[in-house]
């Protein structure tokens, strides 16, 4: 697991911007305050990947949410090559295969391996509608457990499973949490969400924040308003 005693260590941004441009200028605003950043599907087909490996090779942290899923030398091999890119974190899907396969790839790395359960975004009916047989927080668990006994490093969930996930994988996984609001904010597309100092006392071990601190007039204040309510837990 990542150490994590600061919370600015804790905090990750996400860089969900259509473009490099905005995405740089996210990074100079927030320089001083964050020092870690996540970057997903949007950004990574817009340059983002080269940007990833620009950030890492200057010490910053950068958390890659590609959540791989595929036939096993596949996920090996793009695996392989993420840990040549000085990456912290990587997301996959949950699948047992598939988290060995990238277990095995990543060995001997500093790469922490993220499980993802159930995306925030999914509730009930979502899960029920995709086929699975579980409500959201019994495959949650049942993920989680899946992953700790493949090697992984992290687990991604949402708080609201937080403290069940943390009985489950012990105290030196990750616990990485999106579907983050400050009290007040909106949801968005998010279902299951909870606040910054919730989730730290829940067990997360970090949380990832992007719209409330990306979309926000004054980014450094609202990134320095969550690490605020984060050290209150």
């Amino acid at each position: 697991m990542i150490p994590a005693h600061d919370m600015r260590d804790r905090l990750i941004v996400g860089l969900d911007v259509p473009t490099l441009g905005e995405a740089e200028k996210v990074v100079r605003d927030l320089d001083g305050v964050v020092s870690f950043y996540k970057i997903g599907y949007q950004l990574a087909f817009a340059g983002g990947l080269d940007f990833a490996r620009e950030l890492a090779s200057g010490g910053t942290r950068v958390f890659l949410d590609m959540k791989l899923l595929d036939i096993d030398n596949t996920v090996a091999k793009g695996v392989e090559n993420i840990v040549r890119m000085g990456m912290t974190m990587l997301t996959l899907h949950a699948y047992p295969k598939t988290m060995r396969a990238a277990v095995e790839a990543a060995r001997g790395s500093d790469l922490t391996l993220l499980a993802v359960t159930v995306l925030t975004s999914m509730d009930e009916n979502d899960v029920v509608e995709a086929g699975y047989e579980y409500d959201p927080h019994t495959l949650v668990l049942r993920r989680a457990e899946q992953a700790l006994h493949a090697g992984m490093g992290g687990i991604v969930c949402s708080a609201h499973e937080a403290a069940a996930v943390r009985k489950i994988v012990g105290p030196d996984l990750a616990l990485v949490t999106p579907g983050i609001r400050p009290p007040g904010a909106d949801h968005g597309d998010q279902k299951r969400v909870v606040t910054p100092r919730d989730a730290i006392r829940n067990g997360s071990s970090h949380l990832v924040v992007a719209r409330p601190i990306v979309g926000a007039v004054d980014r450094r204040a609202a990134a320095q308003a969550i690490l605020d309510d984060m050290r209150s837990a």
